[in-house]
């Protein structure tokens, strides 16, 4: 089986990682995996929810997808009064995710929310919102330092995401849109730079899959995160 960009089986799409892509949030990205485009805008509040012990502060995130980021046209959850179930499930593991490369202590009084909008879907939207969300939010920390807001970057782990999957018995990683929809097991897996698993999102979609296979998509996942944090760390080191 040929993939049908011509890709390798443990190859990621072209990712490109555009910062200060918009000028008024600490922290902008604009992240490009393959012809998935996401926005991810890291703001700053100086407010902490009050579900937050004293003395500490939050990472959040908000997802959400342009009516036409993908082929047809899809209404504005606004328009529904309420948050989709989906977009809703989607920032719940992105904040989450986030919230895992921060030492929450070191932000007292602060709430950063990452807003990850996708300009164009096509496949692993969430983990690209993840990978470039993280990346916004170092920027925004980055910036608090600078400014004297801060007196510590709060950043203690990179995170990344990617997804993998099993397309006509074949194992794949970073599955694009016409991949995704016909795999017979797809898996989402987030990790932090010690290779420690944040989130794993894994469902038999065509058919059950055994551990076995669950490692080596997670193997997969693994080689392609570390590819990942090699051009966050670029970005935010170099």
């Amino acid at each position: 089986m040929t993939r049908i960009d011509g890709r390798k089986f443990n190859e990621l799409r072209k990712i490109e990682i555009v910062t200060d892509f918009v000028k008024f949030p600490e922290g902008s990205v604009l992240i490009s995996c393959g012809n998935t485009k996401v926005l991810c805008c890291a703001s700053v509040e100086y407010f902490a929810p009050k579900h937050v012990e004293e003395g500490t502060g939050w990472v959040t995130a908000e997802y959400s997808m342009l009516p036409r980021a993908n082929r047809e046209r899809s209404r504005r959850d606004i328009s529904k009064l309420k948050l989709s179930g989906r977009s809703a499930e989607i920032q719940r593991l992105i904040g989450r995710s986030l919230r895992a490369a921060v030492d929450l202590s070191l932000l007292p009084g602060l709430t950063i929310t990452v807003d990850c909008d996708v300009l164009q879907g096509d496949g692993g939207t969430r983990t690209a919102s993840i990978t470039g969300g993280f990346v916004a939010l170092a920027l925004a920390c980055k910036k608090l330092v600078d400014e004297g807001v801060l007196i510590r970057n709060p950043v203690k782990h990179y995170v990344a995401a990617i997804s993998a999957g099993i397309v006509d018995e074949q194992p794949m990683l970073d599955l694009c849109y016409e991949e995704d929809s016909s795999a017979q097991v797809d898996l989402n897996c987030v990790m932090d730079d010690d290779d420690c698993l944040i989130e794993i999102q894994g469902t038999g979609e065509g058919r059950a899959f055994t551990l076995k296979e669950q490692q080596e998509l997670v193997e997969l996942c693994r080689k392609g995160i570390r590819e990942l944090m090699a051009m966050q760390r670029a970005i935010l080191e170099g």
